[in-house]
């Protein structure tokens, strides 16, 4: 039995993990604008925004090993301490998916993504970057739903969840559109590699802010 007192041991864990999750937010927004400016050959920032990324991700490592250490491991929580971690991580590792898609667009700065491909790789970008707002609204109704276990807030985490479900089905369809016009019009076999490698890791960041939602969804269901 769930008992809406002990709330108060895991709330400021909640409050640590959306800490986190705006960290890792941040760092999307960045590389959403990194990508943008990699495309552009007149934009010289794009090391500056990589080293934003790499920068906010050590801050959000910091939280990710405050959130371990104030973990109240001798008092029962009404959500387990082993998949509340686990979590944690899932959701660390899709700030480690926007950072490997940002190194391996940096391997060819002189070759420019084929122009044909630009506005379905500007759509892929925006498809994934959808997901994490979502990730921060749906730790906000988590804290909600662990002081009261209320049915409408359990009804907003499920729908939240469906909705990021719904996001990493539509950024898949259009991995799946850029690979197949790539090796259609991309003759390199280097830059096509490279291209169709870059989407599958864009594509990455969806899957694994699917699979954050799809934890969120058990650790709390009852």
């Amino acid at each position: 039995m769930r008992l809406p007192f002990l709330s108060s041991f895991v709330e400021p864990v909640f409050v640590e993990i959306q800490e986190h999750a705006e960290k890792v937010r941040e760092c999307a927004w960045i590389f959403q604008q990194a990508f943008e400016c990699y495309m552009n050959p007149h934009c010289e920032s794009f090391e500056e925004h990589m080293a934003e990324v790499i920068r906010i991700e050590n801050e959000a490592d910091v939280v990710k090993l405050r959130i371990g250490s104030h973990m109240p491991l001798d008092i029962l929580m009404p959500v387990g301490k082993v998949v509340l971690l686990e979590y944690v991580q899932m959701q660390d590792s899709t700030l480690d998916a926007v950072v490997q898609s940002l190194a391996w667009l940096s391997y060819r700065k002189q070759a420019l993504i084929p122009f044909e491909l630009h506005e379905d790789f500007l759509l892929l970008v925006d498809a994934v970057m959808d997901p994490f707002e979502e990730i921060t609204r749906m730790i906000t109704e988590a804290r909600r739903y662990c002081k009261r276990f209320s049915e409408a807030c359990w009804t907003r985490i499920d729908g939240i969840v469906q909705n990021i479900r719904r996001q990493h089905h539509d950024a898949e369809a259009i991995e799946e559109k850029i690979k197949r016009k790539a090796f259609d019009s991309v003759s390199d076999t280097m830059a096509l590699y490279h291209v169709v490698h870059l989407a599958a890791s864009i594509g990455t960041i969806s899957t694994r802010t699917r699979h954050a939602g799809n934890l969120m969804a058990s650790m709390l269901s009852r």
